[in-house]
């Protein structure tokens, strides 16, 4: 009988202790769940993954043209870049964490998409710091290939834009720092992120200082622990063309 809670690994890290771990709730079905934990902190689970996802779908909907570069800001467990390299007009996909344990989960397969992101060839993993990378366009998110320009960059990793995994990423939500990210998108180029919570004005005012469309898009799913539905938001910003 498997178990129903393992720790898989825990290391120490920049931010802190963070976890691996996999658990079984009967009553939610035969299935593996798997968390990831920084210090006593829920950062993820694979039972509340559609936002993640979404953040691609609709990111990428956005998206003209083919042979498409994307840069993704937070591995996590590996959903919205599984969820990208689902469209096949991406070339190539570079995956920017600046935790080395979450990197190597993925390529030990600890978790289960880090099979596919090591079998599919568009798919890297860079380790870095997406906020430092971000802001300096000069550099950008390719290691190979200083100052490249994407089609795409999406961002998933502090729990909304006034709720930071870090302190230190408070600084990237300015009308500076947002514009320096933009200087790495090719025109028309697009900008996404996810928020745990209900699409704020305030940040929609700043985005607009950037970008020349914003969208805000509410991604509902089923909370099974509450019996209820759960809401998460994904922003959609569009580059203009110069």
């Amino acid at each position: 009988m498997p178990l129903l809670f393992e720790e898989i690994d825990s290391q120490t890290s920049a931010l802190g202790e963070i976890s691996l771990r996999r658990r079984r709730i009967p009553a939610f079905g035969d299935r593996d769940i798997y968390e990831v934990k920084l210090g006593d902190e829920f950062l993820m689970s694979s039972m509340f993954v559609e936002a993640e996802e979404a953040l691609s779908t609709l990111g990428l909907a956005a998206v003209q043209g083919d042979k498409l570069s994307v840069a993704v800001g937070g591995l996590g467990l590996g959903y919205t870049a599984v969820e990208a390299l689902k469209d096949d007009r991406i070339s190539e996909l570079f995956v920017v964490d600046a935790l080395d344990t979450v990197i190597g989960w993925h390529s030990d397969e600890l978790v289960p998409l880090g099979k596919i992101l090591n079998a599919d060839a568009r798919s890297h993993y860079v380790l870095g710091s997406f906020f430092d990378l971000a802001t300096q366009p000069e550099i950008g998110f390719d290691p190979n290939c200083a100052g490249k320009q994407f089609d795409a960059i999406l961002l998933d990793i502090d729990h909304s834009p006034t709720e930071f995994l870090n302190p230190a990423n408070a600084g990237f939500y300015t009308s500076e720092n947002l514009g320096l990210m933009a200087e790495s998108l090719k025109p028309n180029g697009v900008f996404a992120m996810w928020s745990q919570n209900l699409p704020e004005a305030e940040f929609e005012s700043l985005l607009k200082t950037v970008f020349s469309r914003v969208d805000s898009h509410v991604v509902p799913f089923y909370n099974p622990f509450q019996d209820t539905e759960s809401t998460n938001s994904v922003y959609v910003c569009v580059k203009g063309e110069c």
